[in-house]
C-alpha cells in the first residue's frame, strides 16, 4: 500500500509555475542563500520559468562594481549554471500595454508571466509588490511564497 501512495504522491500538490525577479537572484548570490534557491528550482513541484531579458538583467547587476565586492565569480558562475540546468527557458510572446506598475523596465515581467501563465512572481521590488497579482500570477516574497507553499522546510 505504502508504495502506491508514493505513486500517486506528486500529484497531492500542485506544480507551481515561478518566475524568480532579479533582484531577488541578486539578493540569493550575496546573502548566502544559494543552497536554498538551489533546492527551490530543483524541486519536482516548482518549475522556474528564465528568459533571456531576465538572463541579461542578471548578468549587468552581477557584474556591477558595487555587487561584485559583495560575491565572487564562482558564486556568479554557480547562478548561471544553476539557471542553465534547473529553470525552463521560454521567450516573452505577449506585450503589455498598460499597466498600474509604477516602474516601466519591469513590465517585460508581467508579460513573461502571462506568456509562461506563471502562477508565482517572486521579487523584492515594492514597486511589484504593491501590485499583489496580474492576472494569473501573484506577486510575493521569497519569504511569502514559502510560507504559502510549505517547499523548503527547514
Amino acid at each position: 500500500m505504502k508504495k502506491l501512495w508514493k505513486k500517486f504522491e506528486p500529484f497531492a500538490m500542485k506544480k507551481y509555475k515561478i518566475i524568480i525577479d532579479t533582484n531577488l537572484w541578486i539578493s540569493l548570490l550575496i546573502g548566502k542563500r544559494l543552497s536554498e534557491l538551489r533546492l527551490l528550482c530543483n524541486s519536482e513541484f516548482i518549475s522556474v520559468y528564465l528568459c533571456d531579458e531576465l538572463k541579461a538583467e542578471f548578468m549587468r547587476i552581477a557584474y556591477q562594481e558595487k555587487i561584485r565586492k559583495y560575491t565572487t565569480e564562482d558564486r556568479i558562475i554557480q547562478t548561471l549554471e544553476l539557471m542553465e540546468v534547473s529553470c525552463v527557458w521560454s521567450s516573452i510572446t505577449n506585450a503589455i500595454v498598460s499597466s498600474r506598475l509604477r516602474d516601466s523596465e519591469d513590465l517585460y515581467l508581467l508579460a513573461f508571466a502571462d506568456t509562461v501563465r506563471a502562477d508565482y512572481i517572486l521579487t523584492g521590488d515594492k514597486d511589484l509588490l504593491v501590485l499583489q497579482t496580474h492576472n494569473q500570477a501573484k506577486i510575493v516574497t521569497y519569504r511569502e511564497f514559502v510560507m504559502i507553499t510549505n517547499i523548503i522546510r527547514k
